[in-house]
């Protein structure tokens, strides 16, 4: 029998108050309504959640990705229809309206004030487990760094966990090598950007070289390059995996997410970075790029394609070395730290699940977060899974799902014991009869960014 069609029973303690929200029998209720509700918050920001009439007695606090800040309690339609025909309950916020899309100063307080809110209408759940996907993954470990006792256990989708300021370098790595290699000596301004029409101009110009660039094999060699300190995979959508070895397969697929129009989103991200945190907060002042390079996963196609082409790969890395100026604003960097930070520790389990091709936020941030968790001593509490998939956020609702049902075990019965673990996520998954799974072993290569581990945020 499938979880969809199992019986749901009203919790005992809490069938008083469902009534009381509910007015008709659980008798003669249709099992898949459900209770759409909405409010304020006192920042202006929204918040809404969906409640079954056969509510489980968990709720589910949803933090969504960058964008749009519009209320959303579930990480698809699909997602939210499944869920509620097992009984769950959702809430989730738009965060502070009124600044950037970068809503990291508000989003955190946010989605505790939405608990608090949706709580006073609906009772107090048996239990509250966070899940945020993507921005909103960062938001949910943040959740779950600060949130013990409130929130029993965090799901985290696709998250942007290794923070914003490292998100913000070696994004600007990438940045960086495009202009100075492909665009020599044109004034191309990678940060502080006055408005939406700057950040799409660099976007532009940025593209447009990449795009001659991929005609020729210097030209790839250094695509490659940059692709490497963006954190890139070389594996886009609708394309088979190329070859362990196969060089120029992996670049082509690696300029296929440029021509995607990738650099786009970058600046449009950075543009509303900067508006949250009150300026700049990345800097290449100091990088050395050979030393970069040597720590990436990517550095062998880099050099198997700088040899194809004839290029000097240590002329171009020291180019690099010896322009690299941009500093960060001290301020900025320090509102980051605050706001835009997670890791330093954990209060409750966590279980955080990524594609291992993901464009945007890419999987080695989960290394990174991982490494930063278990320094802090927390590393009991952390599980991390993978699918084998490409593209950001590209998970199945059988995946998503079976994801939840493990942070449940761990919550239930206080140990992760094998629920977590890819073979047992996937078994989960297919048992579901949903639209497939696709988990599997995997350890992510070191995040390439070289700069320090930022120190401990101050705690909420």
């Amino acid at each position: 029998m499938s979880a969809r069609t199992r019986p749901r029973v009203v919790l005992a303690a809490l069938a008083s108050a469902a009534l009381a929200i509910f007015p008709w029998s659980a008798a003669q209720a249709d099992p898949t309504a459900t209770a759409h509700l909405t409010g304020t918050l006192a920042d202006g920001a929204t918040w809404v959640a969906d409640v079954p009439d056969r509510w489980n007695g968990t709720l589910l606090l949803f933090s969504h990705g960058f964008g749009p800040t519009v209320a959303q309690d579930a990480p698809s339609d699909a997602v939210r229809t499944e869920l509620l025909a097992e009984g769950y309950a959702m809430a989730g916020s738009s965060y502070d309206p009124h600044g950037s899309m970068w809503a990291l100063n508000s989003a955190e307080l946010d989605q505790f004030a939405t608990l608090d809110a949706v709580t006073a209408k609906i009772g107090t759940p048996r239990r509250t487990l966070a899940v945020g996907q993507s921005m909103g993954g960062l938001v949910n470990a943040q959740i779950a760094r600060d949130g013990a006792g409130r929130v029993d256990g965090a799901l985290g989708l696709c998250g942007l966990v290794a923070g914003g300021t490292d998100l913000d370098n070696y994004q600007l790595d990438a940045e960086y090598t495009i202009a100075r290699l492909l665009l020599p000596g044109q004034d191309v301004g990678l940060v502080r950007f006055g408005s939406a029409d700057d950040a799409a101009a660099t976007a532009a110009k940025l593209t447009d070289a990449v795009t001659a660039a991929q005609a020729t094999p210097r030209g790839r060699a250094r695509i490659a390059l940059a692709a490497a300190f963006l954190n890139l995979p070389a594996w886009a959508p609708g394309r088979d995996r190329p070859a362990p070895t196969d060089w120029a397969g992996q670049e082509e697929q690696q300029y296929t997410w440029f021509a995607q129009g990738i650099l786009s989103f970058v600046e449009g991200g950075r543009l509303a970075m900067e508006q949250s945190v009150g300026g700049n907060n990345s800097s290449n002042r100091g990088v050395d790029y050979a030393n970069l390079l040597a720590g990436s996963a990517h550095a062998p196609r880099v050099r198997a394609l700088y040899r194809t082409a004839g290029l000097d790969l240590r002329a171009d890395l020291t180019s690099l070395t010896r322009g690299a100026s941009i500093a960060a604003d001290p301020a900025a960097v320090r509102t980051a730290q605050r706001t835009s930070s997670a890791g330093q520790g954990l209060g409750v389990p966590l279980l955080d699940v990524h594609t291992i091709a993901d464009n945007l936020v890419p999987v080695e941030q989960e290394r990174r977060f991982g490494d930063r968790v278990r320094t802090a001593g927390d590393g009991a509490l952390l599980r991390q899974a993978y699918v084998e998939r490409q593209g950001h956020c590209a998970f199945t609702t059988a995946e998503t799902v079976a994801a939840l049902q493990a942070l449940e075990h761990r919550v239930t019965t206080g140990h992760w014991d094998d629920a977590a673990t890819p073979a047992a996520l996937q078994r989960s998954a297919t048992a579901l009869g949903l639209d497939g799974a696709a988990y599997t072993p995997y350890r992510p290569a070191r995040l390439t960014v070289g700069r320090d581990r930022p120190a401990p945020p101050v705690r909420h």
